[in-house]
């Protein structure tokens, strides 16, 4: 099969490329009627022959990455096609990162027989098969994206500020025509402004979020709760029959010099550093924490609610998840809310005994089966739209 001049572009930008298997089944094309999982340099429709571009924190740099899908949900594999030379180490960093972005690793095969009888879930599997959800390289990412588009509805603008928010604090990252800003890193934004920030679409309090998140991880709870956990085994290194073959040849990116202008440098402000291995070591703790733990610690930061805490609960690297209940004033609120009535229940009078029942075949598989729920509403609202 022929491939068409985008995608032959896009492979000839690229130095080093290699294969990532992913646990069947997988759909990745799904993820493309979802505009929540894309930034704004993102458009859906052309990444099934455009690939999936984005970029990719490293422990010394970010990269920019390509990601082409083969469209087989029973033997799913990405080509990864880096745009830049990369080491052998470099390379097992970035395959682990996407392989967290991609979901490759979660097994849901055991979810669809656990909730093969269930009368919400299981009529959604013929059309969603192979769903599985798309995050952002690491827990940070995901908080910074989702506080800044908390409570704006208009969600191109949204995105418009996060970009935003990247371009000032994050590394410039140039291939071809195409210049991408990598996310912020916490020891970069925790230096930041926040009334700066207003420049860029930001209320102050947003601002404080963010640098208070980032302090959070850096110096607070999070980091804290790492150093009690440093003495368990928790390597983010890929296994080796992970990690591809290596080809070609490399050029590198071209950062700004001045961080404090827009796009920084990584090198500037991390190398020779323990910074950089005590925030991979607070970010993999997260990643290991009970869910019910974490949202408790989630809310009690400033910034991050029930909602928030519970959907970031979901974007980590496992399946499992919590819904706690959150009543304000007699009603129920958050994600228990939406799932309670998906059951056709009623959200302010159900006992914790009726929602455990009700979400019994959820059990181990909870934030698979509400991106289920989630992803089916989006498709719903789409169609509801061109009907109109």
């Amino acid at each position: 099969m022929e491939l068409c001049p985008d995608r032959e572009r896009y492979i000839h930008m690229v130095q080093h490329s290699w294969k990532i298997s992913s646990r069947p089944p997988h759909d990745f094309f799904l993820c493309l009627d979802v505009a929540s999982y894309f930034d704004y340099e993102h458009d859906p429709e052309s990444i099934f022959d455009r690939g999936f571009t984005r970029p990719v924190p490293l422990r010394g740099r970010d990269i920019l990455v390509t990601v082409f899908f083969n469209g087989d949900a029973e033997s799913p594999e990405f080509t990864v096609k880096a745009h830049e030379s990369l080491s052998g180490s470099e390379q097992a960093e970035a395959d682990a990162v996407l392989r967290r972005i991609l979901g490759v690793d979660l097994d849901l095969a055991p979810f669809y027989e656990q909730a093969a009888d269930d009368p919400v879930l299981s009529p959604l599997f013929p059309e969603l098969y192979g769903l599985k959800r798309l995050s952002r390289a690491d827990f940070f990412e995901d908080a910074v994206n989702r506080i800044i588009q908390t409570q704006i509805k208009h969600k191109p603008t949204a995105r418009k500020m996060v970009h935003e928010v990247r371009s000032a604090y994050g590394t410039r990252l140039e291939s071809g025509d195409a210049v991408i800003p990598a996310w912020p890193r916490p020891e970069r934004l925790v230096t930041a402004d926040p009334v700066a920030m207003k420049r860029h679409g930001l209320s102050l309090r947003k601002g404080e979020y963010l640098i208070g998140l980032a302090e959070e991880l850096l110096h607070g709870q999070f980091a804290k709760m790492a150093d009690q956990t440093a003495g368990l085994s928790m390597s983010t290194d890929p296994p080796a029959s992970n990690v591809g073959t290596i080809t070609g040849s490399g050029t590198g990116t071209k950062p700004d010099a001045k961080p404090e202008t827009g796009f920084g440098t990584r090198s500037e402000t991390r190398a020779g550093t323990g910074v950089e291995s005590d925030v991979n070591r607070t970010l993999q703790s997260i990643e290991s924490m009970p869910p019910q733990e974490l949202y408790e610690l989630l809310v009690s930061i400033r910034g991050i609610g029930p909602t928030t805490a519970q959907d970031l609960i979901l974007f980590r690297n496992r399946t499992d998840g919590w819904f706690a209940s959150h009543i304000e004033r007699g009603r129920e609120k958050a994600v228990r809310r939406w799932i309670i009535l998906s059951y056709g229940g009623d959200p302010d009078h159900t006992t914790e005994d009726e929602f455990r029942e009700m979400t019994r075949r959820w059990k181990g598989y909870e934030a698979a089966a509400l991106e289920f729920l989630y992803v089916n509403w989006v498709l719903s609202e789409k169609q509801q739209r061109l009907n109109e």
